[in-house]
């Protein structure tokens, strides 16, 4: 299918879900499935919102702009995959089984959404963090290779590896086109029977431990069994109590342009690379764009609603210094294109997935973004076993550990 062909599919879908709903209607057809609205439409919500359509469930999902826009922590071309996590064993496993899915939905559907380019860690003076991934990369099978800086810099001559100490490298990861795959899930959830509506969502009143319905913006209230909030920045402004869990922050990407017909900048020779100590990060060649560098520091806090984007002269200043020290043939590179998006993590960094405290029919589903977006299929997997009551969400996800902290 063509990308118009499929843009047509998504505009005539839309105004066919849109024609359907009414104000405190509930979603159509066989009353014994489950039905569920989802609220959000990138890398967390869109899966979810397809893994509980595949196990049964009626599903309508609900954004505000549309999958991977502009203002979304899952928008912007491309995103890193790799399973290298520090003691962080849930994550190592969740990306060795959501490369996996995306994979598998490569071949599904006929779309080029992974880019096996490889990964390379560098680790710093402090290698603590690197060390104890290794152990779990071996029990979650994934490749890797340890590699000196010797064997780096032999490897690799266009980086200068001064203040690392050692390397991992992961041959099978590397990256994904991140809104072309937002756009993707959302084409495969209508296609197989899901309802989509472009629409701004509030929460809905609660009472005896429910939530009732969920509004939107032109007044309609809409009713479901159960709801899911994977709304990213935006999801301590709907619930007021996790705004000090939650804490959007500006990040800025910059794409630098190398010389005609030169590869070695690119994914052809380069892998994709984290250099942890110094927290910056770069996918070469990044879909014809230019050489993506970003600075993996929080940024400040923002609205991501009304945030203007423009980037800042000293964030562009820092990338320079760096691409200077790491990639001194790049020095005096230009800048191609730039970006300003969001980060979204929790306040621990872990992603949150869990009931609402005051109501069981709804869940909570965020705190992902800078890395989340690998674990998209992963996710959604957990998130419709947890909605469906197949399995119990993994207590590393608990919201108890968040307002505990913000109560203090």
């Amino acid at each position: 299918m063509t990308r118009n062909q499929s843009r047509r599919l998504f505009l005539k879908n839309s105004a066919m879900a849109t024609s359907i709903y009414v104000a405190g209607s509930r979603i159509a057809s066989n009353p014994s499935r489950a039905s569920v609205i989802v609220v959000g439409a990138g890398a967390f919500g869109g899966w979810s919102a397809l893994e509980l359509l595949r196990k049964g469930a009626r599903v309508r999902l609900i954004d505000a702009w549309g999958p991977g826009n502009s203002r979304a922590s899952s928008g912007g071309e491309t995103r890193i995959i790799r399973a290298t996590y520090g003691s962080g064993r849930i994550y190592t496993q969740m990306a060795a089984r959501a490369l996996q899915l995306w994979q598998e939905h490569e071949q599904r559907w006929g779309l080029k959404l992974f880019f096996r380019a490889g990964v390379l860690w560098m680790a710093g003076p402090d290698d603590s963090y690197e060390r104890a991934s290794l152990p779990l990369l071996k029990e979650s099978s994934v490749r890797f290779e340890r590699l000196s800086v010797t064997e780096c810099e032999k490897r690799w001559p266009q980086i200068r590896f001064e203040e690392i100490s050692w390397s991992i490298f992961e041959p099978d990861s590397g990256y994904l086109a991140a809104r072309r795959s937002c756009e993707a899930v959302l084409d495969a959830f209508i296609k197989e029977g899901g309802e989509y509506r472009q629409a701004r969502v509030a929460s809905g009143p609660i009472a005896s431990d429910r939530m009732q319905a969920v509004k939107i913006a032109s007044g309609d209230a809409l009713i479901a069994d159960s709801y899911v909030f994977a709304c990213g920045p935006w999801l301590g402004q709907v619930f007021p109590f996790l705004a000090q869990s939650i804490t959007p922050t500006r990040q800025e990407v910059f794409f630098f342009g190398t010389a005609a017909g030169d590869l070695r900048f690119t994914d052809a020779q380069l892998p994709v690379w984290i250099d942890f100590g110094r927290r910056f990060y770069g996918i070469p060649g990044n879909h014809w764009r230019g050489f993506k560098v970003a600075d993996d520091t929080r940024g400040p806090a923002i609205d991501p609603t009304s945030m203007e984007r423009h980037i800042s002269e000293e964030g562009l200043a820092s990338a320079r210094s760096f691409v200077r020290l790491r990639f001194p043939e790049l020095a005096n590179a230009p800048l191609l294109e730039s970006r300003v998006c969001q980060y979204e993590n929790s306040t621990d960094q872990n992603f949150i997935l869990d009931r609402h405290p005051e109501a069981q029919n709804v869940w909570i589903v965020g705190g992902g973004s800078g890395h989340g977006f690998k674990h998209g299929p992963a996710m959604g997997e957990m998130v419709s076993h947890a909605v469906l009551g197949h399995k119990a969400p993994p207590t590393e996800f608990a919201l108890a550990r968040l307002l505990k902290k913000s109560s203090c």
